[in-house]
């Protein structure tokens, strides 16, 4: 039996979905596969959606937005690509990264629409069925996607996505701007970061443990836990548990 990929769409309201349209009454064929979600805007897509979406299953997501200029909310799709391209850079981790697409498509685009979804869905059809789903997901999948969607929609992560703009293109009351390429080189970092610290908590959350288990578990050196245990400690998120023989063992203070 082929593989038929269960793929989401989230469509803008006044372009994306507006051209699907045009696509359905032009009767342009294109694979049954997607199923949309319509939203006023492409920025409105919040990062947890896409990580929702995979932890239920979803062989593949699709963003589509009005094109760069043309947004009926101005910069909604300024504010789509930033999130997007951070989610693929957590997605990364996992090679989900080729599993989700953003595309601009207008409400005059009905053949592009089919033609994206064409392309799309090959690109699905390519890659299989997602570990995350069917009839035994993988646990170890699951667990990284629940991570990245609680770094992704960290304080931090947001703060980050929402001022680039600012902090790139505007100087501070010191009259000083932040090169793109050093704020790229932050971000990247952040990332990686609050990736390694939310998969603790997420280990930390089915039984207490060690810097030493948490290292074997998250393949990292015990050192670089250790920096990510002091600073989850000074969030409130973990703290000190007991100790066995010389060991310390840490808990979740977070319920998840």
């Amino acid at each position: 039996m082929s593989f038929e990929p269960k793929i989401l769409g989230f469509l803008c309201n006044w372009c994306s979905y507006a051209g699907a349209d045009l696509a359905g009454v032009s009767r342009i064929q294109y694979p049954p596969n997607i199923r949309v979600i319509r939203v006023m805007c492409s920025g409105r897509i919040d990062p947890e959606f896409i990580f929702q979406g995979f932890m239920t299953g979803i062989d593949g997501i699709i963003v589509m937005g009005c094109h760069p200029g043309d947004c009926h909310y101005i910069e909604g799709n300024y504010e789509a690509e930033k999130k997007f391209h951070m989610v693929e850079k957590f997605l990364s981790f996992i090679n989900f990264d080729k599993r989700i697409r953003l595309e601009w498509v207008s409400a005059s685009e009905g053949a592009r629409f089919a033609e994206v979804v064409s392309s799309f869905t090959k690109q699905i059809k390519d890659q299989g069925p997602s570990p995350a789903g069917g009839v035994n997901p993988d646990e170890e999948i699951s667990e990284k996607l629940n991570a990245m969607k609680m770094a992704a929609t960290s304080y931090r992560m947001r703060a980050l996505v929402g001022r680039e703009r600012a902090l790139t293109e505007q100087m501070n009351v010191y009259g000083e701007r932040i090169p793109k390429e050093k704020f790229d080189a932050l971000f990247v970092q952040a990332i990686h970061d609050e990736y390694i610290r939310h998969r603790i908590l997420v280990s930390l959350a089915k039984d207490p443990k060690s810097v030493k288990d948490l290292a074997i578990e998250i393949k990292a050196e015990p050192s670089e836990i250790l920096e990510h245990i002091t600073i989850l400690k000074g969030r409130s998120q973990v703290n000190f548990d007991k100790i066995v023989g010389n060991t310390p063992i840490y808990v979740n203070m977070m319920e998840i």
